[in-house]
């Protein structure tokens, strides 16, 4: 009987673990899905009624906790422009009898939006009817966060895509010119280094080009004139020359153009030709029209060699800038080789004046009446040191090209004073010395400074203004630095008068101490009276006045004679002396003691 009361109960006890363990179970379900804010619903698709558990209610903060709710107050809360799509999803789930997946918004009673996840899966009850169990939990943190991912990735490609822009754009601006637009030097680089690996090239030429008149257009009319200009020669070339052409600016006023796979050199004659005629055409700029035009240096080859095309055409431009400008020059090797001579002479002049190698000669200036020795002009020799005594027409004008006629200047003024002190230290008495200076040493702003340093007597020495200072040209600063010069006792010529560079506007502003016919006038005084009459006109405007005249150029004793009775006040020539340096001191002075027969005598004639 104990055995059998034992067996009655273990059945019973065994039911009431289970039911406890279930019910357990239940409890920590409802745990984690109260903890995870998940809320479950079932709808019954025969009934078409609605179960909600209470965290369904919490989602849609409805205040209720009935678990009976109508179908009408889910679709409610679904925001209006959703709750088509939601309700047709779960409609084509009922259809299929399969699984449903859904994320809609919902309006909360506080006027709030919420983002929600359903999904539901198709079972049949145990009295057969079809329902679908589901759940749905609150995405709208998730939704947000990819939103926001979603604005920083657009944002990100917006900026990557305005970075590669900006790239663009400094690309293409540290490959162009700002103001034409066209490719500058850094572009033009780039291509002359691709085209000899390009195997399509057969022909290349290079033209390098500068505007005429360019600096002065800009002095006159002002720099937006000159940008004007640049425009106008950018649109202008580039119609010039064929499509597979480039043209690009590379300087101020300086354009390139390379050519390629031109049919011979007559083409590329007359397509430079064609440039240069339309950059001749006037610029319309307001109510001007200016002129410019264009000198040109070609250099071509029938390969691909482009490497030494570029500094060949420049080569052929400074040669037709040299030859008048408004030209077009292409290079050779002659070019090239007397070029590089005179590069070459450049820098043995350069050497030259750091060596003292530029030295005075002096010529003697009579009085016309008296033949007395009036004056020396000291004229600038250099004394190489393989090639003797070299004239000025070797190097003076190659000096004034490169910037070297002030220190030119400066070192024949320099030694003519040290010869006229070792001359005063032997008892000689020295006359006035005229020096040249040039334009770029006149126009020194410290030169007054340097002038004062050296301490002249007054008297001692004259300035002569070479022909290549326009007179005409003289803006007030430039006429008062002469008037302080004067004001040092250095007495003012103008040196080559009558030759078209000097006039009488400029001979009244300047007022000089004396002027210089120029040799050209003198040579036919003999023979023709047109020319003494001119001459003579010069003489009496200078006289008015007050200003000597020194004839130079004199080489026979009938020039002497007719330019003194034309009322001339100084004569200088090879018919008294020609140039010598400062030891032939008894060449020089003989003069100055016993006139112009003992001067003869010294030197032979």
């Amino acid at each position: 009987m104990q055995a059998s009361k034992a067996e009655a109960v273990l059945p019973e006890n065994k039911a009431t673990r289970s039911e406890q363990e279930f019910q357990d179970l239940l409890r920590r379900l409802e745990l984690a899905l109260d903890a995870s804010r998940i809320g479950v619903w079932e709808h019954s698709i025969a009934k078409d009624g609605i179960l909600w558990d209470t965290q369904m209610h919490r989602l849609y903060e409805t205040g209720e906790t009935c678990r009976q709710v109508p179908v009408w107050f889910w679709s409610n809360a679904i925001h209006p422009d959703d709750r088509e799509r939601a309700e047709r999803d779960f409609e084509q789930a009922i259809a299929a009898r399969g699984a449903y997946d859904s994320q809609f918004r919902i309006v909360l009673p506080s006027g709030e939006i919420r983002h929600l996840r359903s999904r539901a899966h198709f079972y049949v009850d145990t009295e057969g009817a079809p329902s679908f169990i589901g759940a749905e939990w609150d995405v709208t943190a998730d939704v947000q966060l990819n939103a926001e991912l979603a604005r920083q990735k657009m944002m990100a490609e917006a900026r990557a895509l305005a970075l590669e822009e900006s790239n663009a754009r400094i690309e293409h601006v540290a490959d162009h010119d700002y103001l034409t637009g066209l490719p500058n030097r850094r572009l033009l680089d780039k291509r002359l280094a691709e085209l000899p690996a390009n195997r399509s090239v057969a022909t290349l030429g290079v033209l390098h080009l500068d505007i005429d008149q360019f600096k002065q257009i800009n002095d006159s009319h002002g720099h937006a004139a000159g940008d004007a200009v640049l425009k106008a020669a950018a649109l202008r070339i580039a119609a010039a020359i064929p499509a597979n052409g480039m043209v690009a600016r590379v300087g101020g006023d300086e354009f390139v153009v390379v050519l390629v796979n031109f049919t011979d050199l007559a083409e590329l004659k007359l397509i430079t030709e064609d440039v240069q005629w339309r950059l001749r055409k006037k610029i319309r700029f307001g109510q001007e029209m200016l002129q410019s035009g264009a000198s040109i240096g070609v250099s071509w080859s029938g390969d691909r060699r482009a490497r030494n095309l570029l500094a060949e055409s420049d080569l052929a431009l400074y040669q037709a800038k040299q030859l008048g400008r408004n030209r077009i020059e292409f290079f050779t090797r002659q070019l090239q080789e007397d070029l590089r001579s005179k590069r070459r002479l450049v820098e043995e002049l350069k050497l030259g004046l750091e060596r003292g190698e530029i030295i005075p000669y002096y010529q003697v200036q009579l009085c016309a009446t008296t033949r007395q020795v009036i004056g020396f002009e000291a004229l600038a020799r250099w004394k190489h040191p393989d090639k003797g005594v070299l004239a000025p027409g070797i190097f003076l004008k190659i000096a004034d090209e490169h910037g070297f006629a002030a220190e030119i200047d400066a070192a024949i003024l320099k030694r003519v004073l040290e010869d006229r002190q070792f001359w005063q230290l032997h008892g000689l008495a020295v006359p006035r010395i005229a020096v040249n200076i040039s334009a770029s040493r006149l126009a020194d702003p410290a030169l007054l400074g340097k002038l004062k340093k050296l301490d002249i007597p007054p008297g001692a020495i004259v300035f002569e203004l070479i022909e290549t200072i326009f007179l005409d040209d003289s803006d007030e600063t430039l006429l008062d630095h002469i008037n302080d010069i004067k004001q040092l006792g250095i007495d003012i010529e103008i040196d080559d008068f009558g030759s078209g560079h000097a006039s009488l506007i400029g001979l009244v502003k300047l007022r000089p101490k004396r002027l210089k016919i120029d040799r050209q006038l003198v040579a036919e005084v003999v023979s023709s009276e047109e020319q003494r009459r001119v001459v003579g006109s010069i003489v009496e405007i200078a006289k008015a006045l007050d200003v000597e005249v020194i004839a130079e150029g004199i080489e026979t004793e009938a020039h002497a004679t007719v330019l003194a009775q034309l009322g001339c006040d100084g004569l200088q020539g090879y018919a008294f002396g020609y140039p010598a340096p400062a030891t032939e001191t008894d060449r020089l002075f003989s003069s100055v003691a016993g006139g112009a027969g003992k001067h003869k005598a010294a030197i032979g004639g």
